[in-house]
């Protein structure tokens, strides 16, 4: 379990320079923060000269602190007619700094003001683990790892060209400067790599000697007369860069949720994609629904699911808001969602959860049923989690939306049945029954749900059909419930005069049509979360939607490379599927972990979390799962 972060206290030393009580040292040289980053991170790393003519360029950081060497660094490369392709800043930070804090300081550096705000636009939930933010048109990748760096280091899933070495002074902060923390860059660093930082203690060049670096003073910045430069000892075991695919084409299966995603991601880094669909257009199939919930999943123990669903949730809060404020038609809202208690005995279960979590507020927090009663506007005798952040979002439009984002790098092919796939040469085809090909590239992404099974190349990926009827009321503009409302099933709010209400989850059957049954008991579950809600509803006369959910045996999505055996892959097949009812939580963060593994980049998320989606894990397991565990 991830320890509760303690966010950065914003004191200053008497000359005006911040400074943390904490670790009673200063965040950046007297002599000017700005400067210093110039000239100890950039200038010791031999940048900007080493980036140019790059694909793309990847820095890791051990102490974000102010955000100041990421925004010198971005505006270098900004300036730098011949820069990479796309940068990479990877940092990790134990106590970072609130918003308001961040905008205090940066309103010392003028220079740097249209690029701070554009960071503090996007940043994060001070919650532990791994955040992406993407700034410059995309093309700019800030990676933030919130918690201890021994850890962050540890999880961080990349090849580096530069490390800027920026912790409290080693006599301050032992644990920045320490062994573990040095070959843990080795184990990261790319040929090549260099390093740099304002530290010449003796017990510092020793620790990155033993790691493999070779290190030399030089010349220092302001008062201190020297500083520390690094490079990877030519015979150290390197983290050998993968290289991106030289043609950037992919054909995607599938155009829900999970296929619109990934190719957002795609043609945000310039490829050119193919997407095709049986239905006559995006969002039709599990990612149909009217409406649904999108928010995190808690758990005591801060388990893996808990972590994917958490990470999953903001990375697609962030990507919505981002695709609101541009003015798509994406219908959206961060009206809040009240996760209901059954009971006394639950809801104190549930007061643990968040206290032991300690997440920020604007994230989770425990109320009461008072409270709960007066936000959601309807009694309710407990209270509950409160995600005020979180809400609804029209699944079928935010398919739209990820394809009109990119429209002339994307090519939709509607109403067409693929129904074999086929290697020839170093292109994938996708193939209609009389063996046509509707679209070929290197590259191809099977998203298409529980139709996965149809694809021979899939049949080692152990896949569940999960049959989900949803309930749709008719409801009045401004009636209650004005948020969303879970507990045991979930009701939205009214969005175009109507709101949904469920679900079943039924693994294994197959039936398409609605089913009365099911209908009741969708009013079954909303009476439980609203008493006396489904007083004069007919659950003959509602309306229905019924959709198919695939599922993992372990509940968890399936991302990466199509396994052949528990030892090899099917060279650029993917898949990207397994999300169960939790579509709209994990679509955009895994459509971002798999371009990046397709990409050869850094990793969105901690290794271990990765490691957790990868299709081939089943292979390492003596078990892969049966129909009777997921009931």
């Amino acid at each position: 379990m991830k320890m509760p972060l303690h966010p950065a206290t914003l004191q200053f030393a008497p000359d005006g320079t911040p400074r943390s009580d904490l670790f009673d040292d200063i965040y950046h040289s007297a002599d000017g923060g700005l400067e210093q980053a110039r000239h100890v991170f950039l200038g010791g790393n031999d940048l900007p000269e080493r980036w140019r003519g790059r694909d793309r360029f990847v820095i890791v950081e051990t102490g974000f602190g102010l955000g100041l060497n990421f925004l010198a660094s971005w505006a270098a490369w900004r300036e730098d007619p011949a820069r990479s392709r796309g940068l990479h800043f990877i940092s990790c930070e134990l106590h970072p700094f609130r918003i308001d804090d961040l905008a205090r300081l940066h309103a010392h550096w003028p220079e740097l003001a249209p690029l701070a705000a554009r960071l503090r636009a996007q940043w994060p939930v001070l919650a532990s683990g791994m955040h992406r933010l993407h700034l410059d048109e995309g093309r700019v990748y800030l990676t933030l790892y919130f918690g201890d760096v021994r850890e962050g280091l540890a999880q961080i899933d990349a090849s580096v060209d530069a490390f800027f070495l920026d912790g409290f002074s080693p006599a301050k902060n032992p644990v920045m400067w320490s062994a573990r923390v040095f070959h843990l860059l080795s184990r990261l660093a790319a040929p090549g790599a260099t390093l740099s930082t304002w530290s010449v203690a003796a017990e510092v060049r020793e620790g990155l000697r033993r790691a493999r670096f070779f290190v030399e003073k030089a010349p220092g910045f302001g008062g201190k007369r020297e500083m520390l430069r690094g490079t990877l000892h030519p015979q150290a075991r390197a983290r050998q860069p993968s290289l991106p695919p030289v043609l950037r084409q992919a054909v995607i299966i599938g155009a829900g949720a999970a296929g619109t995603a990934v190719c957002e991601r795609l043609c945000a880094r310039g490829w050119e994609v193919d997407i095709i669909d049986s239905a006559d257009g995006p969002g039709r199939g599990a990612s149909g629904n009217h409406a649904g919930v999108l928010r995190p999943q808690p758990s005591l123990d801060d388990n893996r699911m808990s972590r994917i669903t958490r990470a999953g949730a903001l990375y697609a809060w962030q990507r919505i808001g981002k695709a609101l404020a541009s003015g798509t038609k994406l219908r959206a809202a961060a009206c809040g969602v009240f996760h209901l208690a059954r009971d006394a005995e639950q809801e104190t279960k549930m007061r643990a959860v968040v206290e032991r979590l300690a997440l920020p507020e604007e994230l989770l927090r425990q109320a009461d049923a008072i409270e709960a009663t007066e936000i959601i506007g309807w009694h309710v005798p407990h209270g509950g989690w409160f995600f005020p952040g979180c809400g609804w979002v029209q699944p079928p439009s935010l398919c739209a939306a990820n394809l009109a984002a990119f429209p002339d790098r994307v090519r939709t092919h509607w109403s067409c049945s693929v129904a074999s796939i086929e290697r020839r040469g170093e292109y994938w085809h996708a193939l209609t029954k009389d063996g046509r090909t509707l679209a070929s590239a290197p590259v191809m992404i099977l998203a298409a749900g529980v139709g996965l099974s149809g694809f021979s190349q899939a049949q080692n990926v152990p896949l569940f059909s999960a049959r989900g009827q949803v309930s749709v009321l008719p409801s009045a503009t401004g009636s209650a419930p004005r948020i969303v409302v879970c507990q045991g099933g979930y009701v939205t709010p009214e969005v175009d005069g109507l709101r949904c209400a469920g679900a079943s989850f039924d693994v294994g059957d197959s039936d398409p049509a609605p089913r009365l049954i099911d209908q009741q008991a969708n009013l079954a579950k909303l009476e439980s979360i609203l008493p006396g809600y489904t007083k004069g509803l007919n659950a003959a006369t509602l309306g229905a939607r019924v959709g198919f959910r695939p599922v993992s045996p372990d509940r968890l999505p399936l991302v990466g490379a199509v396994p052949i055996d528990g030892q090899s892959r099917y060279p650029g097949l993917y898949i990207l599927s397994g999300f169960g009812a939790r579509g709209l939580a994990w679509a955009s963060l895994t459509g971002e972990l798999l371009v990046s593994h397709i990409e050869g980049e850094p990793l969105p998320l901690e290794r271990e979390l990765a490691d957790a989606m990868n299709p081939g894990r089943f292979f390492r397991t003596p078990k892969a799962g049966t129909l009777h565990e997921l009931q």
